[in-house]
């Protein structure tokens, strides 16, 4: 249902949690492709929109199976005679600065694994199976609170062979990104659908609502855009057991 468009300035690392409360992902086309040339998803991180708002039990590793197949030929057929990209150097300084103040930081400040358990809390408190207005609200400002104390991270493993503290700490900055984007798509659905429930908008709103989201990133925060559902043979219908 929420798909992120990676079509933008930041490019955060295309992996939803593993909870599946929204049928989401990087969205791609059949094969694979995003908006990026030369850039591919499947299984879990994409999004190719042969779900809807719900997915049946054991249906990703299908989805894996088919859509990773048909990804890895047409990137295959993609890269040939192509020569190899250049980095730019603007964004490689970028990062290696970045790298050298986590390593060569000092030993004040906030720890990643705390900041993450933290963040996974209070998602699944605020921003669960049952939502609404209140709860998605305050949970974007928590995540801001947090996107803020992630700025003063500080290691205690400063080697530089198989640092695990500084994969979380990398890490932590996508996941705050993808639970902004997963907070603020939900807040902007005023309905229900499939695993999407808003307690003070219980029904389902295909009047206005029968739509895709389409999160992008902006330096103010998730900027969402809608794109129609295509139809075929089978219309929506509502789900009763």
């Amino acid at each position: 249902m929420t798909y992120l468009n990676i079509d933008m300035t930041k490019q955060p690392v295309p992996v939803r949690p593993g909870v599946h409360y929204l049928m989401g992902g990087v969205k791609t086309d059949v094969d694979g492709a995003t908006s990026i040339p030369g850039l591919y998803a499947a299984g879990e991180c994409a999004c190719v929109s042969v779900h809807g708002g719900n997915r049946l039990g054991a249906n990703s590793l299908l989805d894996t199976l088919v859509f990773g197949q048909r990804s890895g030929a047409h990137a295959a057929a993609y890269s040939r005679g192509r020569k190899a990209p250049r980095a730019r150097k603007a964004a490689v300084a970028e990062d290696e600065s970045r790298l050298k103040s986590l390593l060569e930081g000092t030993d004040e400040g906030e720890r990643a694994p705390l900041l993450r358990r933290e963040m996974g809390m209070m998602m699944d408190r605020y921003v669960g199976i049952y939502r609404d207005k209140d709860n998605l609200t305050h949970a974007l400002q928590e995540i801001a609170a947090l996107r803020q104390r992630s700025q003063r991270l500080h290691l205690h493993d400063k080697g530089k062979l198989f640092n695990t503290d500084l994969l979380f700490a990398l890490e932590l900055e996508f996941l705050l990104d993808c639970a902004e984007t997963i907070a603020a798509s939900a807040l902007a659905r005023e309905e229900s659908r499939g695993a999407h429930f808003r307690t003070d908008f219980p029904d389902r709103n295909d009047e206005d609502w029968l739509k895709h989201t389409l999160c992008y990133y902006t330096a103010d925060g998730p900027r969402l855009d809608f794109l129609p559902v295509t139809i075929t043979q089978w219309p929506p219908a509502e789900r009763t057991y």
